[in-house]
């Protein structure tokens, strides 16, 4: 979970997890071409799910793991689904 302070004093509860292969990963940073993982495991390249969730309000979007995903490494790149 993050929390973030916004104008006004109101912190929102923001919780993003990846899905990938029937497995719920909690993700603990994401930028524009990366994510970092918190327990992150093995996985050959492919689509994933990511998940944000901000207050009550959440979206979903598919995305594409390029190098996969590896135990050895909590950053994964990932790249927009066309």
């Amino acid at each position: 979970m993050i929390a973030l302070l916004t104008v006004g004093g109101h912190s929102a509860q923001v919780h993003m997890r990846l899905l990938v292969n029937g497995s719920s990963l909690a993700i603990t940073q994401m930028g524009p071409d990366f994510l970092l993982l918190d327990s992150p495991i093995n996985h050959p390249p492919g689509k994933a799910s990511v998940i944000m969730r901000v207050d009550q309000s959440e979206r979903r979007w598919q995305v594409h793991l390029p190098e996969g995903i590896t135990t050895a490494a909590k950053k994964i790149r990932i790249a927009t689904c066309a």
